[in-house]
């Protein structure tokens, strides 16, 4: 190496939320998970943002005048070291303080992941623990491969997620902690029926 030559700069403390609002702008997404930045690629087919946008309806009907849907890009903020970006999130209005200009920093109600071939890790591994470990009340993780919805709710005992129901095409979705959530899959899925994804 010659004496002019800079050493490339290698960070070995985990990244924090400053460092993830500083990437620059370069048409990719990241999530800040323990402090390690993970790329998220590829970007969500037609048939995913399809399925989002549907879901975000149906819950925009029945839950609005209680809740503030957000739909994602919108940073989860969890902690200084942990920064996800779920495909929906759901916050009481009688929380509306966790919502700032940065996004959503606290706990929501809800989140809601619509999984792909490259997330299903993310989401039914990864995602599953982190969430349970900030103790979101509520997970939903949508398969439109198999037309369903897994929904997992916080055990208040161990901070462990419990699959409290699988909901297929035809069965009604709902929730106790939600009243007012009330629809089926194939509502959710049938407008994206023939989208690539």
């Amino acid at each position: 190496m010659k004496p002019n030559d800079k050493k490339p700069i290698i960070k070995e403390q985990p990244a924090t939320y400053d460092d993830y609002a500083q990437l620059p702008d370069d048409g990719k997404r990241y999530e800040l998970a323990d402090g390690v930045l993970e790329l998220m690629t590829p970007a969500p087919t037609p048939k995913h943002q399809v399925i989002v946008t549907n879901i975000f309806t149906l819950l925009s009907n029945s839950c609005q005048s209680e809740y503030i849907l957000f739909v994602s890009p919108i940073d989860l903020i969890l902690s200084n070291m942990e920064v996800r970006q779920p495909d929906l999130a759901m916050v009481h209005r009688s929380r509306m303080d966790i919502i700032t200009r940065r996004g959503i920093e606290g706990i929501p109600d809800l989140v809601v992941e619509v999984i792909s071939p490259h997330s299903v890790k993310r989401d039914k591994q990864n995602k599953l623990r982190t969430y349970a470990a900030y103790r979101i009340p509520e997970y939903w993780i949508v398969d439109p491969a198999h037309e369903s919805l897994e929904q997992y709710v916080l055990s208040e005992a161990d901070n462990r997620y419990e699959l409290d129901t699988v909901y297929d095409r035809e069965e009604t979705v709902q929730s106790d902690r939600l009243p007012w959530v009330s629809f089926t899959m194939a509502q959710v899925v049938d407008p994206a029926a023939g989208l690539p994804g």
